[in-house]
């Protein structure tokens, strides 16, 4: 068990549900036999430096309680510190998606994944993603998913959507990417065992398999395998999109010869125009920015976590 816990929180996780859920969770902090302490996030990205400063007070466990974002965050903070100072990281999924506790398969309920996270006793080492723009030189870590094109927009669209929320909400962005932003982009690939050049509406990295809170973008990905996976939809008609859509939700799109899955270790992306950019459901780029090179990294084990 840790002896020095920090926990982060994002109360406006899950259009501001998070507090209460949060809330909920005291008495379980109350019977922690170590130290423990909370914090909570005010402004975008404090979560980074809520996690750099737990590892710099000797914390050897930041719990990230919140959705995918609070967990990109608190996975960007603890990469910027030396591998002999991180602490390992919890989860508890309380946001919209949280797709990046399902991949570690820790427990739904936030009550015991709590309590899971606070007993640490399943810690082990996953892979972390690197993703640079090589023209200005920005690098952002990911744990899960990046997504250049169709699922970014998705992302960008689903943010204006405050209304819905969890899976509908991406669904909704879903559907309104298909009908008002249908750009294939022409881009260069290349990794470190193949190039080839390839016109495509979407390219998804992958850590975990799962986005968007239900759409299994690649089933058999693993996060502890020293390997990304990257999955690219060719450009192909509205209505075929539309065919993808439950095909993705179900994760048996692999059979349609417009989706082509590969691994990688390195990979490089030239785009013909600008790349809009989602990193764990983050938007890294949005309409205004001109990126088009890219390159992405798998950091083998680079972080410990605890496991489902």
């Amino acid at each position: 068990m840790p002896r020095k816990v920090k926990l982060i929180l994002n109360p406006m996780a899950d259009m501001g549900r998070a507090w209460r859920a949060a809330n909920d969770l005291r008495p379980i902090v109350q019977e922690f036999q170590g130290e423990i302490s909370w914090s909570g996030t005010v402004y975008p990205t404090h979560a980074i430096e809520l996690a750099q400063q737990a590892a710099q007070e000797g914390y050897d466990l930041v719990i990230a309680l919140g959705g995918d974002g609070t967990a990109h965050e608190v996975v960007n903070g603890l990469m910027q510190v030396a591998t002999e100072k991180r602490p390992a990281l919890g989860i508890v999924p309380i946001g919209s998606g949280n797709d990046f506790a399902h991949a570690l398969g820790v427990p739904q309920k936030p009550s015991h994944a709590l309590v899971h996270a606070l007993k640490a006793e399943t810690v082990t080492a996953i892979d972390i993603g690197l993703l640079t723009d090589e023209q200005s030189g920005r690098r952002e870590y990911f744990d899960n998913t990046i997504g250049a094109g169709f699922d970014a927009v998705v992302t960008i669209r689903s943010h204006k959507l405050p209304i819905v929320k969890g899976f509908l909400m991406y669904l909704t962005a879903v559907i309104q990417t298909i009908l008002l932003n249908h750009n294939p982009a022409k881009i260069k690939f290349q990794t470190e065992s193949e190039a080839w050049e390839d016109s495509v509406l979407m390219t998804t990295v992958c850590n975990g398999g799962r986005e968007g809170g239900g759409f299994l973008i690649s089933p058999d990905s693993k996060i502890d395998d020293g390997v990304f996976q990257f999955l690219n939809v060719r450009n192909i008609s509205r209505g075929m999109m539309f065919r993808l859509v439950p095909e993705f939700m179900k994760g048996t799109h692999l059979r349609f010869r417009h989706v082509q899955l590969g691994s990688f270790k390195k990979l490089r992306m030239q785009s013909d125009r600008p790349l809009y950019i989602h990193a764990d459901g983050e938007v890294f780029t949005s309409f205004d920015a001109d990126v088009r090179n890219i390159s992405l990294e798998v950091l083998a084990g680079a972080l410990k976590v605890v496991r489902g």
